[in-house]
């Protein structure tokens, strides 16, 4: 039976793999703390909230740099998630808290790559990496955009010189 498993394809995971083997410095840092109605009934974080928190991460670096994401809207512009890579390693739990750690690790055309770490304050734990790709939609015709407006170009250049 163990050499069926050995045997089996591993998920696609290199990407979040290369992320657990480099350090985590010059990345916008959003600060947590868990709290009961972040946990299930063991006091142990739900999965959904660390999704929420990598949002609030994003949301508040581009405001870091005097972006409001309703800002974004205005010029027409949404940035749903298109693609969603998530490795839990370790649990958070009430009362703990912790860093989240995003930084834009590419914008091509109109697909923008986020990467994510959830760490310890003295970053000696690694409680989840994630890779977010979020695409530019037109919000009038409900279409993905074929490039990203001047405008918006601007805001993703001034966070990934900010970060970095």
């Amino acid at each position: 039976m163990s050499s069926e498993k050995s045997n089996q394809p591993k998920l696609p995971t290199s990407a979040i793999d290369n992320l657990t083997n480099q350090g985590f410095k010059n990345w916008f840092e959003y600060p947590i703390k868990v709290y009961p109605h972040h946990t299930d009934y063991l006091g142990i974080v739900w999965h959904g909230s660390y999704l929420t928190w990598m949002e609030e991460a994003r949301v508040e670096c581009l405001r870091s740099i005097g972006v409001e994401y309703s800002d974004l809207v205005a010029l027409g512009c949404d940035l749903p998630v298109l693609e969603l890579s998530i490795r839990y390693h370790h649990s958070l739990e009430l009362g703990q808290t912790a860093l989240v750690k995003t930084r834009i690790s590419e914008a091509t055309g109109v697909e923008i790559n986020w990467d994510y770490a959830i760490v310890s304050p003295n970053e000696q734990e690694l409680y989840v990496t994630a890779q977010v790709v979020l695409v530019a939609l037109d919000r009038e015709r409900g279409k993905t955009m074929r490039q990203l407006p001047p405008d918006v170009k601007d805001v993703f250049a001034r966070i990934t010189s900010a970060v970095k």
